[in-house]
């Protein structure tokens, strides 16, 4: 059946998959040397044996650790139940890292008999019995599952009767009544005394790991990092080592470089006479890394070495823990450091410079979600200049927030679907705040430090946090904040600064991040090994512009529309809607004519020599028409017509189904003086851009909704009469005309459709739309139930559904390029910017994709991403198999 338990000996970091990451990483670095607790790792194929055997640990795994535990006893010289005794860890370990998501469990294997002995083999009963109590409260939680505040309460009114600031200001009188207390509350919540037995606390421990797989908070973080629920999670069982005995011990986590910035430097904080729990949980503040040399220059210099060593070896920035016992210094865990997006480039690129790695490797190890952090806003500096700082903590995790105060998840949660920002505030976040975290636009905590759990898992999911603000009185009971004199309220805005740490009272405008050069650098580095260009959805000069920025290699969606909305130019299409003839028609599209005209040039400017493909108006014609009835009676005043002619139209224009109605080419071949207009407007925006500017720009038609060959046919010759028109030169060149494939029955004629078409673009939301009969705009409420019961994987609507929907695109391109062989196939629905959706389209005979501007980083680093992994050139494909 295989093996179940490896010791460190055993292991390496190759075996991840088996033994998790901690535990492939314990077992690395005790194969380099270095200090490393001994221990064993019962791996993820325990834990799904575990799940088959209806939560049970079978007789053959149990053997497995038997065996483990005798080892361990022989190896370190110290046994359960014996003196010295052998105190373990228990913590788990997932194949993809899932910080502070699942449970952890110290101290284990203590009991009333042996901490007598262990209070004088270690010659201080306090520490002692300060690890009993530990242990009792922690076991307490996780195995029993008793909730944490039956013990912080006694523990709070013990400090708060002696008087006493910190945890470890506890006597041996205080820890024995605390002791006595925390029984009683184990005894009075199952009515069974503690469990005094090592190894049954030890199989307690470990089942109650193997469960924490399937808590609440592990499965959301799982579903917001896609990580698969059925991979399982290692349990690494380690000797203890004591960071809280005196002050010539202690604990820390240190990054090998800034996680924040990415600066080539230790950061981190540590905590002398303090078990690892204290530092991450935020419980006490800690000190900066810096400041260890001051208390322990050796200890210091051996993490320095360590981490050194560590990085190097793993090519990657590293989280580490560690511990000082009297003066010695153990590792307890390394991993790939979470970073926030801009740390991730700049690392990235210096390591490139410094050989550490090489450009592939470079862009293939970012992260997808962080380039969305790169595109964060920050807080406008004018404005800053004139708000008054409410208090300064630590700057966490980087980015501005402005949301309404609120106080716990569940809060957040409901706020943020009544589409409300929000900061989550907290005395210091726990796992269980998570959903709370993924709702709020930034977190705020008045404990804690730059590595505690809010930090962290704030980071890893680009969310701006401000921690340890010490100043910061948080009253979640009474709904309230104060620091000073200065008092909010539940629901009052606040506004935090994650780069700088300083919060401020009230909403503040934000501006658009700039990209630095090593982002430029890295994106340049993810084309180089991209099959797919990607393109821009842009409609207006501004996003052509800043699509320009984020690297887009041209626009492949245009949408008309979005054109006729503002000011003047609806009323001016309302008046050619309600028109009762084409002479009519073409007088308020001649007044459409200009805004047209002076739109697409400002885009052609942008966009200079790269492609701009324009989709022909699409959407039905009452779209532009008032719902309201006061917004009615002003189109009536305004076009000087009578109320009733207005309704009159509306009930004309109304569809029982619009989006399958009179819409795209329909609309063109019933109205053609509409796209007549619209081609006009194109053409002669790109003669104008080429004879003032020099420039010559490359524009491309694109006709919507076409079904059957005939639709495109008739409407590809109306534009290449006009085009003739005002260009009998040819001074554009050939101006592409191709269609978007977004009807199921245009992949099925393809053959038919590609004599008439220059390119095919698949649009992606309409196809998947009629393809899977799910409407766009009402299908959340399902969707969400479908992907709850497992009917379905992903939202249809945000990545593409592969077997139905990819079928059918993988059908149209065979039969189009049968008819021609250099047909350009491309992708403009928002799947284009969609990770998993790139690597399928990568794998197609597609050249290029495109998206929304602010979408386009990511789907260039996805791109090239798709292409690595499957082993693609690392240069470009010859250029044939690019846009031409």
């Amino acid at each position: 059946m295989g093996q179940f338990v490896y010791t460190f000996l055993e292991g390496n970091k190759g075996m991840k998959n088996l033994l998790g990451g901690k535990g492939a990483n314990l077992a690395e670095m005790t194969q380099l040397g270095l200090p490393v607790p001994s221990g064993f790792t019962i791996t993820t194929e325990a834990c799904k044996r575990y799940f088959e055997d209806q939560n049970t640990i079978n007789s053959e795994i149990k053997k497995e650790v038997e065996s483990a535990v005798a080892e361990l006893e022989q190896r370190v010289g110290k046994s359960f139940d014996g003196d010295p005794c052998l105190l373990v860890s228990v913590r788990s370990g997932a194949v993809i890292s899932m910080p502070g998501m699942m449970d952890t469990i110290l101290n284990l294997g203590l009991n009333d008999k042996n901490i007598e002995a262990m209070g004088k083999s270690t010659g201080s009963m306090t520490f002692a019995l300060d690890c009993y109590r530990r242990f009792i409260q922690m076991y307490s939680n996780v195995v029993l599952e008793i909730p944490m505040y039956h013990f912080e309460s006694i523990l709070d009114d013990c400090k708060e009767a002696n008087d006493l600031k910190d945890d470890k200001d506890l006597s041996e009188e205080n820890l024995r009544q605390l002791i006595g207390d925390y029984k009683q509350i184990v005894y009075n919540q199952t009515g069974s005394p503690f469990e005094q037995s090592p190894k049954k606390q030890l199989y307690a421990a470990i089942e109650a790991v193997f469960r924490s797989w399937n808590n609440e908070r592990a499965k959301i973080y799982r579903h917001l990092n896609g990580i698969p629920d059925n991979m399982g999670t290692a349990v690494n069982v380690q000797m203890m080592v004591f960071g809280n005995m005196g002050d010539s011990s202690g604990t820390g986590v240190v990054f090998t470089r800034n996680p924040s910035s990415g600066e080539n430097t230790l950061y981190g904080e540590f905590l002398m006479n303090a078990q690892g729990e204290d530092v991450v949980a935020g419980i006490r503040t800690p000190r900066p890394i810096s400041e260890l040399q001051e208390v322990d220059k050796k200890v210091y210099e051996e993490l320095v070495t360590a981490s050194q060593t560590l990085e190097a070896h793993y090519a990657d920035m590293q989280d580490i823990e560690f511990t000082i016992e009297k003066g010695q210094f153990f590792l307890l865990q390394t991993r790939n450091g979470k970073r926030s997006a801009n740390a991730a480039i700049k690392i990235a690129v210096d390591f490139v410079k410094a050989g550490i790695m090489d450009k592939r490797h470079a862009v293939n190890q970012l992260g997808l979600a962080q380039i969305d952090q790169l595109l964060h806003p920050k807080f406008d500096q004018e404005i800053l200049k004139t708000t008054k700082e409410l208090t300064l903590g630590l700057p966490a995790s980087p980015g501005a927030a402005t949301g309404k105060i609120c106080f716990n998840a569940k809060a957040a949660h409901e706020a943020n679907e009544n589409g409300e920002d929000v900061i989550l505030v907290r005395t210091e976040t726990s796992p269980e705040d998570i959903q709370g975290m993924i709702s709020a636009k930034g977190v705020l905590t008045a404990r804690g430090g730059m590595t505690s759990h809010a930090a962290v898992v704030a980071r890893g999911m680009g969310k701006s946090c401000v921690s340890g603000c010490i100043e910061l009185e948080v009253n979640e009971e009474n709904g309230t904040i104060k620091v000073g004199e200065e008092l909010l309220k539940e629901g009052d805005y606040i506004s935090i600064d994650g780069s700088t740490g300083k919060v401020y009272r009230g909403k503040i405008d934000t501006v658009s991040s700039s990209l630095d050069k090593d982002f430029l650098s890295i994106m340049d580095w993810a084309d180089e090994f991209s099959k797919l260009d990607v393109l821009a959805n842009a409609d207006t000069p501004l996003d052509a512009k800043k699509s320009r920025e984020f690297g887009a290699k041209g626009i492949g969606l245009c949408r008309t529309e979005h054109m006729f909305f503002d000011g003047q130019r609806i009323k001016d299409i309302r008046e050619m809607i309600m028109a009762k003839t084409p002479s009519g028609r073409q007088i308020a599209l001649d007044k459409l004519y200009p805004y047209q005209k002076e739109d697409f040039k400002g885009i052609f400017l942008a966009m200079e020599t790269l492609p701009v493909n324009v989709r022909l108006l699409d959407p039905p014609l009452h779209e532009f028409l008032p719902k309201g009835k006061s917004e009615i009676q002003e189109m009536a005043e305004q076009l000087d017509v009578s109320y009733e002619d207005i309704i009159k139209v509306i009930e004309e224009l109304a569809e029982v189904n619009p989006m399958m109605g009179l819409r795209g080419c329909r609309l063109g071949l019933i109205y053609p003086e509409v796209y007549a207009m619209q081609v006009r407007a194109i053409i002669t925006a790109a003669l104008e851009v080429m004879e003032e500017e020099g420039i010559a720009p490359r524009p491309e038609i694109m006709i919507p909704l076409v079904g059957n060959p005939e639709e495109l046919s008739l409407l590809r010759k109306l534009a290449q009469r006009i085009i003739h028109e005002l260009d009998p030169d040819a001074k554009l060149g050939q101006v592409k005309i191709g269609t978007m494939i977004e009807v199921p029955r245009a992949s099925l004629v393809a053959d038919q459709i590609a004599p008439h078409a220059d390119y095919f673009s698949f649009g992606t939301n309409d196809l998947t739309q009629m393809t899977l009969g799910y409407s766009r705009d009402d299908s959340g409420t399902f969707i969400r139930k479908y992907k709850e019961q497992k009917i379905i994987k992903t939202d249809p609507f945000q990545s593409i559904d592969q077997e139905g929907v990819g079928q059918l695109i993988k059908m149209a391109i065979k039969k189009g390029k049968a008819h021609d062989s250099h047909l350009k196939i491309g992708v403009c629905g928002e799947h284009g910017g969609d990770p998993a959706s790139v690597d399928f389209f990568n794998a197609l005979d597609i050249q290029y994709v495109s998206c929304s501007p602010y979408r386009i980083p990511k789907a260039r680093l996805a791109a090239a991403q798709a292409a690595i992994r499957n082993q693609s050139l690392e240069t470009k494909a010859p250029a044939t198999n690019k846009m031409q």
